[in-house]
């Protein structure tokens, strides 16, 4: 049993003169990660890899920057006084829902582009993203940011004093929401291979339950981070995207289902 679990206690990783923020490492292992097994998934059904490649170069950069605009966006007080810190991605706050949006419209565009039909790059890559989410949330570890709630769980985590919210300055663990969202995202990348593999969507509305599913994982999550949000109508203006998530995921998963006596056989790992 753990007693708790320890912050790092360097955010960055110098070799020489060069600083490399373990942030920015994380991110790019995540994308890494996933566009490597999307290669993967692409190359067993037939395609060439370097399509796939070739969309990420652009897909990729415009989740990132999606992702900062919907923080900086939904969290614009914070920067009053300090708008040049907007670019500086290091020092965390990216807004996931942002970078799916940006990430995904970019991706499509470019798929077809290159003949590859919508439906099919969702196939392909929407299992693979949750992933990337899990690797690129161990940088908040890193920030000892966007962590819960104060908790004496076996697996809480340790919070340095200058990164706790003023209210519980006096509290040293924290639930690790970084670890919980993480591990949410591993399961519904499973979840998403499965359910693509066994053909009981019609295609490319995989992605309606990835939306789903990640809503629902945030929303849990959500709820338990204790640190300053914009809020709507007195509650977290990710909590109400999350709803929207679900619904909308939701709606969509249940539009594209094919009854079980229509279901193609299940097929061979991808």
């Amino acid at each position: 049993m753990f007693a708790s679990i320890p912050s790092p206690s360097a955010n960055a990783l110098s070799i020489g003169p060069l600083e490399l923020r373990a942030y920015g490492l994380m991110i790019a292992l995540g994308a890494f990660v996933a566009v490597t097994w999307s290669q993967r998934r692409y190359a067993a059904r037939g395609g060439d890899a370097e399509t796939i490649a070739s969309i990420s170069m652009w897909a990729i950069p415009a989740g990132l920057v999606g992702s900062r605009l919907y923080h900086v966006a939904t969290d614009w007080r914070s920067f009053r006084g300090r708008w040049e810190d907007v670019p500086a991605l290091w020092q965390g706050g990216l807004g996931i829902p942002g970078g799916l949006m940006a990430g995904v419209l970019v991706g499509t565009l470019v798929a077809r582009r290159r003949g590859l039909t919508m439906a099919a790059a969702m196939d392909v890559m929407v299992p693979t993203i949750p992933l990337a989410q899990a690797i690129g949330r161990w940088g908040n570890w890193f920030n000892q940011e966007v962590f819960g709630r104060p908790s004496d769980l076996p697996w809480a985590l340790e919070i340095d004093a200058m990164h706790r919210p003023s209210e519980y300055a006096a509290s040293s663990t924290f639930h690790p929401t970084f670890l919980y969202e993480g591990l949410w995202n591993v399961a519904l990348a499973m979840v998403l291979v499965r359910v693509e593999r066994r053909g009981v969507l019609r295609p490319g509305y995989v992605t309606g339950l990835w939306v789903c599913g990640y809503g629902l994982g945030r929303l849990w999550v959500e709820m338990l981070r204790s640190d300053v949000a914009s809020l709507v109508v007195g509650v977290r203006i990710n909590v109400w995207m999350a709803l929207a998530a679900i619904l909308i995921g939701g709606l969509v998963a249940w539009r594209g289902r094919i009854p079980a006596d229509r279901a193609p056989m299940e097929v061979g790992d991808r």
